[in-house]
């Protein structure tokens, strides 16, 4: 079995987010960041070579094997931002306020910027997935 590339890890957050090349996602990033410290209390922290992480969920896999991931994270991919928020309840009816975004069929959550959304909703989910408990990943 390969070794997981996305667990916790010593990388620089402040390093990743300058190597970001769009200043417009650049700065989205550094508001995401806030939004998820103030939400979770937590530093940022690199999970893998590419996402941001705060909070830690401890499960068990289908194959009986621990696992830990980032409570709540994102990541800012080439072509949006890729939010890991889990499910939650309200879910659905919170994704009918947010603005434009594209789902995954792994529920991960993409958004181009964040002028395209309500902030005060996108907020909302970052704080009912992290407070509901785990990331279940794309």
């Amino acid at each position: 079995m390969a070794a997981r590339k996305t667990i916790e890890n010593k990388a620089s957050v402040k390093e990743f987010i300058a190597k970001v090349k769009n200043e417009t996602r650049r700065a989205d990033v550094a508001t995401v960041s806030k939004m998820m410290a103030k939400v979770s209390g937590k530093r940022a922290k690199m999970w893998g070579p590419s996402i941001i992480g705060f909070g830690v969920h401890h499960y068990q896999h289908a194959n009986g094997k621990d696992v830990s991931i980032c409570k709540i994270g994102f990541s800012p991919r080439a072509q949006a931002l890729t939010f890991y928020l889990g499910n939650f309840p309200e879910r659905t009816k919170l994704l009918k306020k947010l603005g434009k975004h594209k789902m995954s069929g792994g529920g991960c959550l993409y958004i181009n910027k964040l002028q395209d959304v309500d902030t005060d909703v996108l907020q909302e989910m970052i704080s009912r997935a992290y407070n509901i408990g785990k990331s279940d990943g794309c």
